[in-house]
């Protein structure tokens, strides 16, 4: 479990910006953002389309280099890391769930748990999967594919999946995006809970203002900046 009395800021954003090319030329993604998270701490980002919010994810999550500015992740800078040693990283103490589930279709709900565990070299990574899917209540489904699985049931394991490793932050991309409303709020009920339970930093990315509203924190981007 996460020590949430540590005085070292799980992700640490300062004048972060991501350009990228185009047809049309460079496109500015992100123009200057600071931001901190605190351990623990749960935030929430909003924003409209194209204001940069998938792509602050990507880039605190050292999925993509910053064009300028700097990145660390629990005190360690992500421009002196290696691509190997940003993976590295990131699979000791940090987990995301996104909109698509991204679960691995030919994988049962148990192994698509249990795999991280296993890369990760965790003992009775099959146990602490079994565990994790009764936590999101689908301990009736271990042997079940994704294509056997609702939208709903998909995010479940998707959610335990990102959980059992014991993240210390959880990035979440539109994590009820692709869900109806029923789905979405169990969905979100069992992310808080679970973040809770475990002492991890939530990042999240959402359009749903009443999901946003029981963060910590909100931050609204716009135009590539925080604006709020």
């Amino acid at each position: 479990m996460f020590d949430a009395q540590t005085t070292t800021p799980p992700l640490r954003l300062e004048a972060v910006t991501l350009t990228l090319p185009s047809a049309a030329g460079p496109v500015e993604i992100l123009r200057g953002v600071d931001l901190d998270v605190a351990p623990g701490e749960r935030v929430a980002v909003v924003g409209p389309s194209g204001s940069g919010k998938s792509s602050l994810i990507a880039v605190a999550a050292g999925l993509e280099r910053p064009t300028s500015g700097s990145v660390a992740l629990f005190g360690q800078d992500m421009g002196r890391l290696s691509e190997d040693g940003r993976a590295k990283l990131r699979r000791a103490q940090v987990s995301l769930v996104f909109q698509s589930f991204h679960l691995l279709p030919n994988m049962t709900a148990l192994e698509n748990v249990a795999a991280p565990l296993e890369i990760a070299g965790r003992r009775n990574a099959d146990e602490t999967a079994r565990q994790w899917l009764a936590r999101v209540g689908l301990a009736e489904r271990l042997t079940h594919y994704p294509h056997q699985l609702s939208g709903g049931e998909q995010q479940r394991v998707a959610l335990a999946r990102a959980l059992a490793v014991e993240p210390k932050l959880l990035f979440a991309d539109e994590p009820t995006g692709n869900l109806d409303g029923v789905n979405a709020h169990t969905v979100a009920d069992m992310m808080f809970d679970l973040v809770a339970q475990t002492g991890a930093a939530l990042v999240l990315v959402t359009h749903d203002t009443e999901l946003a509203a029981r963060a910590d924190r909100i931050v609204t981007m716009g135009d590539g900046r925080i604006v709020g």
